[in-house]
């Protein structure tokens, strides 16, 4: 297809995070967000997901720039693990710009600095268009759960593109800035080709409520508060810790931030201007002892359960500074992100066996108002951008689906509303849009200590262990290939031999038949024949399927 362009979800559709997408005209790419994703139960000891880049790699040279709607993880938490794909040799930035406006590249640059990269991302003012190679990106103002955040117009030889991830239209934000209607209706009334727009809260009627209504419920809940007031909530959602900062000035209670990212997000706002943070009002978690629990606020990270986060450390009473009473309330202002309801309902209850009183969504919903906008919300934006096609982003499948329904009931026919997979090559040009290919993409698992890819193979191996256990075998073999002494077998997880001595008398003579079929000395040969005898064996007589690992040491 000639003068088309391709759009390359590289994540976050079809689900909620890990947002990333190509924007490819002939053969220059520009990408917008490089987000991360959260692990589910299942993926033992993974921190976080990462985008799959791997249809990049071959294609770096040809990058002409990335553009970050805004501060949220699942936006800009991926750069510090990809970025370093694309440096040259010898510099910590990479050779494409990177835009983004004030808080976002504040937030993102304090980001790659903790793993030692430089400060990739230049701030750009909203509406004046900059150029990337063939492409020109205007950034324009939206209303979210976080302040300066953005959705970018896209402006190419194949036509204008409306890229609508995380907004809504709240009249009344807690900075004072509402959505920007009229820019979005200027480009609207030049004409799109597709908006790509949030789509989490299409199954919702009417408009997503204001925010300002929060800072009543904090004051509410606080005045009977006689212990320390502690409230978490997503570390990048400067507004509400300003409507907490709020709160505490009017009840003369000392505000204290506890968490290595809330720490960062509040000094980085703060220094930006988005926060307003009186110093007189602040002390630091080392401070709070100085202080009567009833002139506390403490607004502490970690409202999704996040292991070793400092609301699931205050919870297990691992905090040497803070420790809980049954006077202290705690709020979860946060609702759990999809996959991590247990975890959330886990802390919920372990705050409770404290003794604290806790209040969360289930039953009081004044602490937590949605950043996305809802069916009424997605209807003036497609009202607004006025696009041939309709593409939704940032939801489930079932969100996209209902998406599609409440864009039917505006006109559009069933073919221009497109519900794609990560992965997906859709090309568009001013008048079609044809689903060309597919690129493979995978889940990328990341160990966030070390900052490595954790692989499929060894998230497999923990699943093995954490559901089976794990037998250990250890064969002594003498010089003339034959077993020396008695075979070892350790267990873990998995059953206890010393109260089954009949189990483990039959486990050693099934692997004395393995070591009979083949020669003692081709030691892969007798390790796989030991593994697969004893899978079968165990799975037989047990319905179990233990990690077989068989040692054979020459003695």
């Amino acid at each position: 297809m000639s003068d088309s362009l391709r759009f390359i979800p590289l994540g976050g559709v079809g689900d909620v995070t890990k947002n990333m997408y190509v924007y490819e005209y002939e053969n220059q790419i520009l990408l917008v967000d490089c987000g991360i994703g959260f692990p589910n139960a299942e993926m033992l000891g993974v921190d976080l997901l990462i985008p799959d880049i791997t249809y990049l790699l071959e294609k770096k040279n040809n990058i002409v720039g990335m553009v970050l709607t805004h501060g949220h993880e699942d936006h800009i938490g991926a750069l510090p693990y990809i970025l370093p794909s694309f440096l040259p040799a010898g510099r910590q930035v990479p050779a494409f710009p990177i835009f983004a406006t004030k808080l976002t590249a504040g937030l993102a640059n304090a980001k790659t600095a903790e793993f030692g990269l430089g400060a990739p991302v230049q701030v750009i003012k909203y509406k004046e268009p900059v150029r990337l190679g063939k492409f020109s990106a205007t950034f324009v103002h939206v209303s979210h759960s976080i302040p300066d955040a953005a959705n970018i117009a896209i402006e190419t030889p194949a036509g204008t593109f409306f890229h609508a991830s995380d907004f809504k239209f709240d009249q009344t934000p807690v900075d004072g800035q509402p959505t920007d209607i009229l820019s979005i209706a200027e480009f609207g009334k030049k004409g799109t080709v597709c908006l790509f727009s949030d789509c989490l809260r299409a199954e919702q009627k009417g408009v997503t409520p204001s925010e300002h209504t929060i800072e009543e419920s904090i004051e509410q809940e606080l005045r009977n508060c006689q212990g320390k007031f502690i409230l978490t909530t997503y570390s990048s959602n400067i507004s509400r810790l300003q409507q907490a900062i709020n709160v505490a000035g009017r009840f003369n209670r000392k505000v204290c931030f506890v968490g290595r990212s809330m720490i960062q997000a509040k000094d980085v706002a703060v220094k930006l201007g988005f926060l307003k943070l009186p110093k007189e009002l602040e002390v630091t978690v080392e401070q709070v002892k100085h202080y009567q629990d009833k002139q506390l606020i403490l607004i502490v990270a970690g409202s999704q359960g996040q292991e070793n986060s400092a609301m699931t450390r205050l919870a297990a009473g691992e905090n040497k500074f803070i420790k809980l009473t049954e006077r202290d309330k705690v709020v979860f202002s946060a609702d759990p992100i999809p996959g991590n309801e247990n975890a959330v309902n886990d802390l919920i209850n372990a705050f409770s066996k404290k003794g604290a009183e806790v209040i969360y969504s289930e039953i009081n919903d004044a602490f937590h108002v949605s950043g996305h906008g809802a069916a009424s919300d997605l209807l003036l934006m497609a009202q607004l951008a006025n696009p041939k096609f309709l593409l939704p982003i940032g939801g489930t499948y079932k969100q996209m689906v209902a998406y599609r329904k409440i864009a039917m009931q505006m006109g559009y026919k069933k073919e221009n509303i497109l519900l794609v997979e990560d992965g997906d090559i859709i090309e568009f040009s001013k008048d079609r849009a044809i689903i060309a290919g597919k690129t493979p993409v995978r889940n990328v698992y990341v160990d966030d200590i070390e900052g490595i890819e954790v692989h499929a193979a060894i998230l497999r191996d923990r699943q093995k262990l954490a559901e089976d256990g794990i037998l250990i075998v250890v064969v002594q073999i003498d010089e003339e290939g034959k077993v020396y002494g008695d075979i070892d077998i350790i267990s873990r997880g998995f059953t206890d031999f010393s109260q089954n001595k009949e189990l483990l008398f039959a486990l050693k003579r099934e692997i004395q038949n393995a070591l009979g079929k083949g020669k003692m000395k081709e030691w892969h040969f007798q390790r796989k024949q030991i593994e697969t005898v004893l899978e079968k064996f165990i799975f037989k007589n047990l319905r179990k399927r233990p990690l077989v690992l068989p040692l054979l040491v020459e003695v």
